[in-house]
């Protein structure tokens, strides 16, 4: 559909802010929020489109603060040789770059479908840069996707590291971070990942496993605001929560284990750091693993269990204390698809005690802003990424989970989808 003012007449209007739902009119002129008003007094010109929307919920487009789109599974297309640790096969059968790029830019259009209009990375699988180009091909509109800021593969801090040609050998030190993130910064990448941490799918006791030295994650802040890019991290130990914080990363994945020095760091620290604790794989490792064959005992193995259990206590403090903690769940496996991601949210409401209006904010404003992007909040000068809900999720957040109740998905003005009943 071209490009017109549009006028989104009568719904009932969740700004993003956490403020209750008002009916009210969202005009949308261009790109952008030209008003917010009372519901029925925007006026339409003979040529504007108006939308009438009594009965339902007007939003922001959601946020997808961990995504993974160069991960294989997504609904209705699930690859379980990439279901790490029982099968890894996917890496012996790689697929070429645009093979790969196929499959990042059939997740991306799957995520917008369910009512996400934007992502920010938690790291590529392979260090191609699938994402840059993946980013670039949406922004250009040659294919439909979330607006997105895209991160390199993750960096284990090993002597050996992977490469499209296979294993090669990888320095330490702080000049060979600093070289790390220098190299992904000119590949294009807007954030480069670190694994601060190990992880108890790699290596049992991982996630207690610090793995950069308090001299490599300052050289990896240091380089990345000299390259202009962010750092993000897989970061569980209390120690490697607290390296990424001093050093000045972005948004920290996990946080599972962070001890009471590192929650105090945290609130000191709250107005630059963002967390994404990735509640829905380890919901998905715990309850819906047994199909592709993780049961409890391996869900234990894997860490899943005690961390759900500890993100269960400590994200509920994190709430209390104002951390900008946001939904995205680590999706892209075959028990956690591409697509289910706004599960998190009612995740969110079940276990970390947040209201149904919070986890609505934490997925539309702190998405905008942890992107640095004017998205995630209906409000003049933004970017018009809007979308009409059948039901209310300011009191039922699992509404969301279904894409019948998108009734509207609208990315910079322009509808990606617009219901019949809604057209007419």
């Amino acid at each position: 559909m071209e490009h017109r003012t549009l006028i989104f007449s009568g719904g009932n209007v969740f700004d993003g802010t956490g403020s209750p739902a008002v009916p009210g009119d969202v005009v949308v002129r261009g790109d952008r929020i030209e008003a917010v008003l009372p519901a029925g007094t925007a006026e339409a010109g003979p040529d504007d489109h108006v939308i009438d929307c009594r009965g339902t919920t007007v939003m922001p487009g959601m946020v997808e603060s961990h995504s993974h789109l160069t991960f294989p599974s997504a609904v209705g297309h699930i690859d379980p040789s990439f279901n790490p640790p029982l099968d890894v096969s996917f890496f012996h059968h790689m697929p070429t770059p645009e093979e790969h790029l196929a499959i990042a830019e059939r997740n991306a259009r799957i995520l917008l479908d369910h009512g996400f209009t934007s992502a920010y990375s938690a790291g590529s699988l392979t260090p191609v840069p699938t994402e840059v180009w993946l980013r670039d091909r949406i922004a250009a509109g040659v294919v439909p996707g979330p607006r997105m800021r895209a991160a390199s593969f993750e960096r284990d801090n090993n002597p050996v590291r992977m490469g499209p040609a296979g294993p090669v050998p990888q320095e330490r030190g702080p000049d060979a971070v600093r070289a790390f993130v220098k190299e992904q910064a000119e590949l294009g990448f807007d954030s480069v990942k670190l694994l601060m941490s190990n992880d108890d799918v790699f290596v049992d006791g991982g996630s207690m496993v610090t793995q950069y030295t308090a001299e490599e994650a300052g050289a990896a802040g240091e380089q990345a605001r000299e390259s202009g890019v962010w750092l993000n991290c897989h970061a569980q130990a209390p120690e490697s929560i607290k390296l990424a914080v001093r050093a000045g990363f972005r948004s920290i994945y996990h946080c599972s284990y962070a001890d009471q020095e590192a929650i105090d760091l945290l609130e000191e620290h709250k107005n630059s750091i963002f967390l994404s604790p990735a509640v829905g794989i380890m919901w998905a490792n715990v309850h819906e693993g047994a199909e592709f064959g993780i049961d409890t005992a391996l869900a234990e193995k894997m860490g899943s269990v005690r961390s759900l259990e500890a993100m269960t206590e400590l994200y509920p403090e994190l709430r209390k204390r104002g951390l900008r903690v946001l939904p995205g769940g680590d999706y892209g496996f075959p028990n956690n698809p591409i697509g289910r991601n706004a599960r998190d949210l009612d995740l969110f409401v079940r276990l970390f005690g947040y209201s149904p209006a919070e986890a609505l904010r934490a997925t539309t404003q702190y998405g905008g802003q942890v992107l640095d992007l004017p998205v995630g909040w209906l409000t003049p000068g933004y970017l018009a990424d809007v979308l009409v809900v059948q039901g209310d999720p300011t009191e039922d957040v699992t509404v969301l989970q279904d894409p019948g109740n998108l009734l509207a998905i609208v990315q910079g003005g322009r509808f990606h989808k617009l219901s019949g009943a809604l057209a007419a």
